[in-house]
């Protein structure tokens, strides 16, 4: 959802369709892990090479690293390591699989090998281990057309290895960052950029900002103009939380002013919309202090605390948003020892170590207020949680992927090399794509998540800026926690 102005300005479809979007995300349920698309009881995995075809209610594809392919894989019950063939459903003009694979095509193995336990894992472990010097770019795909097996090079850019404290002190890293900035800066400038979801759209100036490259400054000047006049008709707790995030960060790495008054009220709105006890919902309070719907929800509602916060540090002085931003941390001071922090008004969530990305919100929120304990403990669910814990989430996992590294570097540069070698490497060269942005790739289910369609750029290169620390969230200010 973009500022109101423009939407009703530009196009009252974009609006409908961004509403929509974190409509669905909504009412998908009240579970912690996305639930899969219903699929015939009897679905079977098909065979392509022996006339099988894509299920017409098993939709969802995957990219392909910095292939330009994207490809189906069978999913069931949040995993892909039933599937043995990749079914090519896309490849980029221009991309290093232009002219070499086709859509129709099957991939049957990756790296000289035939898949054998998980090919979205394969896949992406085959693409970090091409892209050293010691392969030379070179990654070698088994592709099935018209009855016959061949395996085909594509040459990929070499951008070396990470490191064994990923992001930090890696040559691969910054060059993903390099890329990936030159990237977004060309999407950021497309003419339709205005009608993107104010999520990603904030992410994108953040990642831009920490970036700390100069050039982009009148990018940054633009977006931040748009942020403080942002507006939303619905859904408010959603969006302010990240655009305040971005416009604080921006006063104070810029020093620019001119939008202080945007920010502040974007923070007075959002304080004066917290209900009584310190909770957000969907939507701000009803002038009584209660919530509308069902109540409280953690997602806004940990992002628009830290957006208070920031907002603080940028300037914002008013009692009303110190009054929030303590409310707010009251509650969910009563999680830390407990377990991660849960959708809403609930006991500890106690099944896994995280809960779509709320446990590193949690983690760079008691960091902000300076809060050690609180802070180590929701940092320590913050590392404990990578495989299928970060795969998932409720109506999908864009929200726990964003939050991972960012809270997890509060750990040290021995976590987060750690937390990389076991899950972050081949799931994020997966997700980039050939020409440095990133895609969402949403959970292993059949259906596509409630975020599908966003763009994932900001997001992950957020993850890589971390060792320049050119703003908050990055750690220009020191963490309290000494490395574990």
């Amino acid at each position: 959802m973009v500022r109101k102005s423009t939407m009703v300005r530009k196009s009252t479809m974009v609006r409908k369709r961004a509403v929509h979007s974190l409509f669905i995300a909504i009412w998908i349920g009240l579970f912690s892990f996305v639930i899969a698309a219903p699929v015939d009881e009897g679905l079977s995995i098909p065979d392509f090479t022996k006339g099988g075809t894509i299920p017409s209610n098993a939709p969802h594809d995957w990219n392909l690293g910095p292939t330009g392919i994207r490809g189906w894989m069978f999913c069931d019950k949040l995993v892909t390591k039933d599937a043995r063939q990749i079914a090519v459903t896309a490849v980029d003009q221009g991309s290093p699989a232009n002219g070499l694979i086709q859509v129709g095509d099957v991939l049957l193995g990756v790296g000289g090998k035939r898949f054998s336990y998980d090919p979205r894992t394969e896949f992406g472990r085959a693409i970090t281990a091409a892209e050293t010097e010691a392969q030379n770019g070179e990654l070698y795909v088994s592709r099935w057309r018209d009855g016959k097996v061949e395996e085909v090079k594509l040459v990929l850019p070499v951008r070396g290895s990470y490191s064994s404290t990923a992001p930090y002190q890696c040559s691969k890293s910054q060059r993903i960052l390099a890329d990936g900035v030159k990237r977004l800066a060309e999407i950021m400038k497309q003419p339709d950029y205005a009608s993107m979801d104010a999520i990603p759209r904030s992410l994108n100036a953040l990642a831009l900002l920490a970036s700390g490259d100069a050039q982009h400054l009148d990018l940054l000047r633009r977006e931040a103009r748009w942020a403080s006049d942002f507006e939303a008709d619905s859904f408010k707790t959603w969006h302010y939380g990240y655009v305040m995030i971005f416009l604080a960060e921006y006063i104070v790495y810029s020093g620019d002013e001119t939008v202080l008054p945007g920010l502040r009220r974007l923070a007075l709105e959002a304080a004066n919309g917290q209900s009584a006890v310190g909770s957000w919902g969907h939507g701000f309070a009803l002038p009584d202090g209660r919530l509308r719907g069902y109540g409280m929800m953690n997602s806004p509602g940990l992002p628009l605390t830290i957006g208070l916060v920031l907002s603080r540090e940028a300037g914002v002085r008013d009692a009303k948003v110190a009054q929030a931003i303590e409310l707010s941390a009251n509650l969910l001071r009563f999680y830390a020892g407990k377990g991660a922090v849960p959708y809403g008004d609930h006991a500890a969530w106690m099944e896994t170590h995280e809960d779509n990305g709320k446990c590193g919100m949690a983690a760079v929120l008691f960091q902000l207020l300076g809060e050690k304990e609180i802070a180590e403990f929701f940092t320590r669910m913050a590392v404990a949680s990578h495989g299928g814990e970060r795969d998932c989430g409720h109506t999908g996992n864009y929200f726990n992927l964003l939050w991972s590294l960012p809270a997890i570097a509060q750990a040290g540069p021995e976590a987060t090399g750690g937390w990389t070698k076991e899950f972050g490497a081949w799931y994020h060269d997966l997700a980039r794509r050939w020409d440095g942005s990133f895609s969402h790739q949403g959970p292993p289910e059949p259906g596509y998540d409630s975020y599908h369609g966003w763009d994932a750029t900001g997001g992950y290169l957020l993850a890589y800026a971390l060792p320049l620390k050119k703003i908050i969230l990055t750690g220009k200010k020191a963490y309290l926690l000494e490395p574990f």
